[in-house]
């Protein structure tokens, strides 16, 4: 099995360390036929996307797309879920400039609002005093982000369990109606062995990604290929992998 495509790294326009052309000409050089370009959304605090870069970032990878003619360069985002309802940090105006829409949960983002802030982000810090909210919490977590997949076309949910507690069967349902991938991060190693294999009972489909933030980093797929494998997946399973 071979994945051709990365389609979750970073760059210096948040927090990775490469540029665009860098982190293109990494891929190259792995023998990737195609890669994006996944920004945090502008909700993250401390590593979003400003919003007069989108066009920056969007003319730029124009221009790359003609100077690289072996591989296609996607721009995209890894959008930030923002409140119980399943808004992002993503709005229309910003959508216009994307190939492709990544969404997960995060900390470190700014909420809808104060209700948002406290059931989102405080009630997930809660639990890990108070075990008996887990069940009423982890609810509250798939709800909202069934609800993001439900509302915008999300091409990947980002690492699904890494952050918060989620019921993956019931996310993986959605995300089958929907033709939303669920990413084996090779970098955080979510989604695990158990949670793929749910998933794939519930007939979702699957991506893995490097979540790159170092050029060295771009095309390492090792680690979801570990686990996709473990799991019993195949080629037709995975919609970046070919034989």
């Amino acid at each position: 099995m071979k994945i051709f495509a990365d389609y979750h790294t970073h760059t210096i326009f948040s927090h990775g360390h490469g540029t665009i052309e860098e982190n293109v000409k990494a891929a190259l050089k792995k023998g990737l036929k195609e890669i994006a370009i996944t920004d945090h959304g502008p909700g993250h605090i401390f590593f979003g996307l400003r919003r007069p870069n989108y066009k920056k970032m969007r003319d730029e990878i124009d221009r790359l797309n003609e100077r690289y003619p072996d591989i296609k360069v996607l721009m995209g985002v890894e959008a930030n879920l923002i409140s119980l309802d399943g808004d992002i940090d993503v709005d229309d105006e910003l959508m216009r400039y994307l190939d492709i829409l990544l969404m997960g949960y995060h900390t470190g983002v700014a909420p809808k609002d104060i209700y948002n802030g406290f059931n989102m982000f405080g009630k997930n810090t809660m639990i890990k005093l108070i075990k008996s909210l887990r069940p009423v919490i982890r609810k509250q977590n798939t709800d909202a982000m069934i609800k993001a997949i439900n509302k915008h076309k999300i091409d990947i949910i980002t690492h699904p369990g890494a952050k918060v507690d989620i019921d993956t069967e019931r996310l993986a349902a959605a995300a089958k109606s929907r033709g939303t991938s669920l990413e084996i991060n090779s970098g955080h190693g979510y989604m695990t062995v158990e949670y793929v294999k749910i998933a794939k009972a519930a007939g979702a489909k699957f991506v893995i990604n490097s979540d790159a933030h170092t050029v060295e980093r771009i095309g390492d797929f090792e680690r979801g290929l570990e686990i996709a494998k473990k799991a019993g997946l195949t080629v037709n399973d995975i919609i970046n992998a070919e034989v």
